[in-house]
């Protein structure tokens, strides 16, 4: 019997696509791409044209877009073609002046023909008439009917090029010479100006894109030598000048500075940073001369999976980018049979003229173009996301950005989420036969191994580098998960960790020691003997009460999960007013409790906040995962659905007020799209509206939608001020004082 082999799904590569294509052509693509066998869904990311394909369809995948879309070419993209990108910004810029060109020589001479107008009127005439009003028609309108032609010939109707050939062409058989190159001209205009306005935003994301270091200066024996970032290895070192970018995540060696982290965070103020300190790509040296060791090589970098992530954001769409492309290959059709049924149906009926009926129903198709639909939506979701990375905030698709404005619960990590994750040992109490010094060293050299900050203030306490070349005496180690240390120790079992872990291997502990002191418990025992208790205390952020505070009063639920004991829960609960909090709980218990206020929800979702570190099953599990102080951590990036840079709760509001600002925007954009359409459709009908108020409406709502979209992009964070931080125990203290 042969054996099953399972189908790996081939790598995708990414391209650009050069060339002018419209948002509705985009869309088709879209459609044909993904329903083609063996292409997968596809997704184009209008505002930067990029389109990620299996290498081994591209060939096929260029010619469906061709087929749509003549003239545009798939280019790869690779890291080394940055510098291509000036090259494009030229031909473009080439383009639109060409096309701008066209448009002036155009309006002079529909301006000559409206001039005039009076002496048209004579037969002796007509012959100059149609020569100055088709010689402008032809010259902003040949692109327009070759591209119609094309598509007519390959079974597509329904789109922008078909709608204005046929109104115009319509146009000019009834001899309506002036509305057919006013439709035709300030169609063209009007692309133009919308072309121009997806630019700027396509040039603000770039511009967030843009902060990847171009060179590095790699310290070669007695030189230092300027190379490609992509040159360097892992383990080489560097020299990163004053005013210079960080090309690549590291290790400072050597020296100490300020770095501006605005281009990752959102965050103004400079960091200091030292020798031992990590410090990460993209950053902005901006005093002193760091020599730094590099950890990760260019591709793998935290600056290049923020690149990719917010690139990426698009193959993510939202519930209202859907219903939008899907309603847009319905509308046109349905408005194109309509406007064949006015010009054929009321004539038959002897109701007015068909030539009167037919002016009526080709201003209707004018004005039955989708493209202030089809481009707005994805053009606001994208400015959204955007906006949120200049914040510090990456979200990994408009559907997480969508998801963000219907949350009604948010759950929070308490350890290095609400507070600091800075432990200090506030208070040692040993049984009797042992000292405190005793216990503080049995207890280091036990968790001498691990990385919890746990165990790392025990050890800072104890006033030593514990090292594994000290530790003669300790012959085993294994963790617990979620419940401590076993250790042998100078031929002795050493339990160091929770009550229940000492409870499990039968070891009585007295009734003292379980009445819990103000902050986290950690429990010794030696050889099966309870040798006595360390009570470490945590530090609540500085700004957890602000986001807690604001968030009830949006009436969302919050909610804290956490492993402490009910002590320390109960006393950040009560210092936060959290709406309610469960405490003891082991990593898979989380999920467990996840699950059931995702049940018991009314209605919205639910959100998670961890640190990214140990909290993946439960980020995955929520309805959407954020992931705090996700700088330099892989594992926030990897695991949640939204990543905060820095370690600021408050930046959550900032997150949902950015994903209901884009929201509005967009619905916005939706309404007057389709109720100015509506109106003038109307009035077409009844006569009311002609082909150049029907042209302006036309490209004035999709030209009036794309800036509106562009609005995002200036969202500023409301104002707060931040409560002075406190300790548990502080707070405590006061409270019985």
């Amino acid at each position: 019997m042969s054996e099953l082999i399972p189908v790996v799904e081939e790598e995708r590569v990414k391209y650009r696509i050069e060339g002018e294509f419209c948002a509705n052509c985009s869309a088709k693509m879209e459609r044909k791409l993904s329903s083609t066998e063996g292409m997968g869904k596809t997704t184009i990311n209008y505002a930067t044209k990029i389109i990620f394909l299996p290498p081994s369809r591209v060939a096929q995948a260029q010619d469906i877009i061709e087929s749509i879309e003549a003239g545009v070419k798939l280019v790869p993209i690779s890291m080394k073609q940055k510098v291509a990108t000036s090259d494009i910004t030229v031909d473009v810029n080439k383009e639109n002046k060409w096309r701008l060109t066209k448009i002036i020589l155009a309006c002079t001479l529909f301006a000559v023909g409206l001039l005039f107008e009076s002496r048209w009127k004579n037969s002796s005439w007509v012959v100059f008439e149609y020569l100055v009003y088709l010689t402008a028609y032809f010259i902003v309108g040949y692109k327009v009917l070759v591209k119609a032609g094309r598509n007519i010939f390959r079974g597509q109707f329904f789109d922008e090029n078909f709608l204005m050939s046929l109104a115009t062409i319509g146009a000019i058989a009834i001899n309506a010479l002036p509305e057919a190159v006013a439709v035709m001209l300030f169609y063209s205009v009007g692309e133009y100006l919308e072309e121009r306005a997806v630019n700027r935003s396509r040039n603000s994301i770039q511009a967030l894109l843009n902060f990847r270091p171009e060179f590095a200066n790699l310290i070669h024996e007695l030189e230092v030598i300027k190379v490609d970032p992509e040159e360097v290895q892992v383990g080489q070192q560097i020299l990163v000048r004053p005013g210079e970018k960080v090309p690549l995540d590291g290790e400072i060696v050597n020296g100490s500075s300020f770095v501006d982290t605005a281009a990752l965070t959102g965050e103004s103020v400079p960091r200091k940073v030292q020798v031992g300190n990590t410090i990460l790509a993209g950053m902005i040296n901006t005093t002193g001369v760091l020599t730094m060791r590099v950890t990760k090589v260019l591709a793998e970098s935290s600056m290049q999976k923020i690149l990719d992530l917010v690139e990426n954001a698009s193959t993510h769409k939202a519930t209202t980018e859907k219903f939008i492309t899907t309603f847009a290959r319905y509308y046109t059709p349905a408005v194109v049979v309509a406007a064949l049924g006015i010009a054929l149906i009321p004539p038959l009926l002897g109701v007015g003229n068909f030539q009167d009926w037919l002016y009526r129903a080709l201003t209707i198709l004018v004005i039955s173009c989708p493209c202030a639909l089809v481009i707005s939506v994805p053009l606001g979701y994208f400015g959204g996301i955007g906006g949120a990375s200049r914040h510090g905030i990456l979200i990994k698709g408009a559907n997480y950005l969508e998801a963000l404005t219907e949350i009604s619960t948010v759950v929070f990590d308490k350890t290095g989420t609400l507070t600091e994750g800075v432990f200090q040992v506030v208070e040692i109490t040993p049984a009797k036969g042992y000292t405190e010094r005793e216990l503080l060293e049995i207890a280091a050299r036990a968790e001498a191994h691990s990385p919890h900050p746990i165990a790392k203030s025990i050890r800072e306490k104890y006033g030593k580098d514990v090292k594994v070349s000290d530790l003669t005496g300790l012959l085993s180690y294994e963790e617990v998960s979620g419940q401590g240390i076993r250790a042998h120790l100078n031929g002795k079992t050493v339990l160091v960790g929770k009550a229940g872990l000492l409870e499990q291997s039968g070891i009585f502990l007295p009734r003292l020691a379980l009445d819990r002191g103000l902050g986290t418990v950690v429990y010794i025992s030696v050889d099966g003997d309870y040798a006595g208790q360390l009570t470490i205390s945590d530090r609540v952020k500085s700004d957890s009460r602000v986001a807690i505070d604001r968030l009830n009063q949006m009436g969302i639920r919050t909610v804290m999960l956490t492993g402490d004991n009910q002590a320390v829960a109960k006393a950040v609960a009560e210092e936060l007013a959290l709406s309610e909090y469960h405490s003891d709980l082991m990593p898979e218990d989380k999920v467990s409790w996840l699950e059931k206020l995702s049940q018991t929800k009314l209605q919205g979702k639910v959100a998670f906040v961890g640190d990214g570190l140990n909290d993946a099953p439960v980020l995955t599990r929520a309805d959407v995962g954020i992931a705090m102080g996700g700088l330099g951590s892989d594992a926030a990036i990897e695991a949640a659905d939204v990543v905060i840079m820095e370690d600021q709760p408050s930046k959550i509001l900032d997150a949902i007020h950015i994903a209901r600002y884009t929201k509005k925007l967009i619905w916005q954009n939706i309404g007057v799209a389709l109720g100015v359409k509506l109106v003038f459709i109307l009035l077409a009908v009844f006569g009311l509206a002609n082909m150049w108020m029907a042209i302006f409406a036309d490209e004035g709502v999709a030209l009036l939608a794309i800036l509106n979209a562009m609005r995002v992009r200036w969202y500023h964070s409301p104002q707060r001020s931040l409560p002075e931080a406190t300790t548990l125990s502080q707070g405590l203290k006061a409270a019985i004082h």
